[in-house]
């Protein structure tokens, strides 16, 4: 009865390598990884790229329109000038 069942193990086997050879084997398999890679290379680029482009319009948002209006360049208005002839 053992017998039986690794002879039916075996034919099961010759049979999934057939089938494996004639759908393409290992070449088609290989060529639908690097077309995968590709398209997750892409979609990755292109969810960086979105998600840059939202990061940017949201600190133009926080910070608003005027990128220009920082307290660094704007002059200080609390200070008080110092006097040329006294």
């Amino acid at each position: 009865m053992e017998f039986l069942t690794f002879l039916i193990a075996i034919a099961a086997l010759v049979i999934a390598v057939l089938a494996f050879q004639r759908t393409g084997g290992i070449h088609d398999l290989r060529k639908q990884m690097e077309d995968l890679s590709e398209k997750s290379e892409q979609a990755t680029k292109g969810a960086r790229d979105l998600t840059a482009d939202a990061l940017g319009r949201f600190e133009s948002f926080i910070r608003g329109q005027d990128k220009s209006s920082s307290p660094e360049s704007s002059p200080e208005k609390d200070e008080p000038k110092s006097p040329s002839s006294t």
